[in-house]
């Protein structure tokens, strides 16, 4: 993925298995929790590049939020907020290699950013 691709889309559940089946059944989306994520299953479409996750739902978080790469979330935020926007979350960790925030855009759109690292250097 590149700065500015869709990386993944989470949709907000009450009950991740209910909508495990729901969504498996529904669009025959293979889906399961990563290691040391059971609470967030993540789907993968049949085309093996669409996915997200299946989130708790809370907190505001009640619609559907695609993410979106970035080279850096720090100077995006900057951005973010130098245009109108509205830093919601800011940048969090998801593992050692990658990390994650959420911002408002002028309109009130909760838009998520994602940064990871694709290279490791030993």
């Amino acid at each position: 993925m590149a700065h500015g691709d869709i990386t993944h889309i989470d949709i907000p559940v009450s009950d991740s298995g209910a909508a495990t089946r729901f969504y498996s059944e529904l669009f025959g989306w293979q889906i399961s929790a990563p290691p040391g994520f059971v609470d967030y299953p993540m789907w993968q479409a049949p085309n093996q590049v669409s996915g997200g996750g299946l989130a708790p739902r809370g907190d505001g978080f009640t619609q559907p939020r695609s993410y979106v790469e970035v080279d850096s979330i720090d100077e995006t935020l900057e951005k973010v907020t130098e245009g109108g926007g509205t830093v919601l979350l800011p940048r969090s960790p998801i593992s050692e290699t990658s990390w994650f925030a959420v911002f408002a855009d002028p309109d009130g759109n909760h838009i998520g950013l994602y940064e990871g690292v694709t290279e490791v250097s030993e």
